[in-house]
């Protein structure tokens, strides 16, 4: 059987178009394997750091006190206790302290051991053991004060009620929204600024932002003889002097241009 002349000529050109088609497609998955995990949206980039302080007087102070009692039963503990918090609450009242700054951080009632020791013979030594011989009340209150004139004067009120524990004093900002605000405010600008002289020297132009990070740092800086500090204050001690110091807010930005 003799197959026509025509249809050799077809089915070789089919097969040259074939061939071609491959070695095209081939050719191209050869240039993509240099890409493999290559971002298609590269760019050219410039990364700057910007650092802002804001500074401020702080205006409140807060501290803690705390009382605990024992009796040898849970009632006669918890009335001694409320006595004397009950006290030392009226003596922040009196000290222009408003309901809503006050708050107790806990209240809890706990049996209360004492540990005794066994007295041993020439025959035998019987184990120590821990009796129980009644029970302990405590509450923690904490407090802030607004007029900061009035910190030590409560200080010493409170101590002189036989308070146990008053503690804690720290000074910091109410609201800190706007001193952070000021310092990030500073820090964007230095980074700006660091960018604009970073693109002329380079001579290159900044296109737009393409990242943006920040982090901050607040602190207490003290002056004259003191700061944020714990102490306990006795019957007899005059009202302490508590210098407040001032807060410092640091920001910190970090920022990614474009650049072409």
């Amino acid at each position: 059987m003799n197959i026509p002349s025509k249809f050799w000529s077809a089915a070789m050109g089919a097969l040259g178009i074939l061939t071609i088609f491959l070695v095209a497609a081939a050719i191209k998955e050869f240039k993509s394997i240099g890409y493999v995990g290559a971002s298609e949206n590269m760019v050219n980039s410039i990364n700057v750091n910007g650092t802002g302080e804001a500074v401020s007087i702080p205006d409140i102070a807060t501290f803690s006190f705390s009382v605990t009692e024992t009796a040898k039963t849970v009632l006669e503990a918890q009335t001694k206790a409320t006595e004397k918090t009950n006290a030392a609450l009226k003596a922040v009242k009196d000290g222009g302290v408003e309901d809503k700054d006050v708050k107790t951080q806990n209240y809890s009632i706990n049996p209360h051991y004492e540990y005794q020791s066994s007295v041993c013979t020439q025959y035998s030594c019987p184990s120590s053991k821990s009796i129980l011989t009644g029970y302990d009340v405590s509450q923690s209150i904490e407090v802030k004060v607004r007029d900061l004139s009035k910190a030590g004067a409560l200080f010493s009120a409170i101590g002189a009620l036989g308070v146990q524990n008053v503690n804690g004093l720290s000074f910091s900002i109410d609201k800190p929204e706007a001193l952070r605000a000021e310092a990030r405010a500073k820090a964007i600008a230095d980074a700006q600024s660091k960018a604009k002289e970073l693109s002329k020297q380079l001579g290159v132009r900044l296109v737009r932002i393409i990242s943006f990070s920040e982090s901050g740092d607040e602190r207490l800086f003290a002056y004259g003889k003191g700061g944020a500090m714990d102490m306990a204050v006795s019957s007899v001690a005059p009202a302490p002097t508590v210098p407040v110091g001032e807060n410092k807010i640091v920001a910190n930005v970090n920022i990614s241009y474009e650049i072409r």
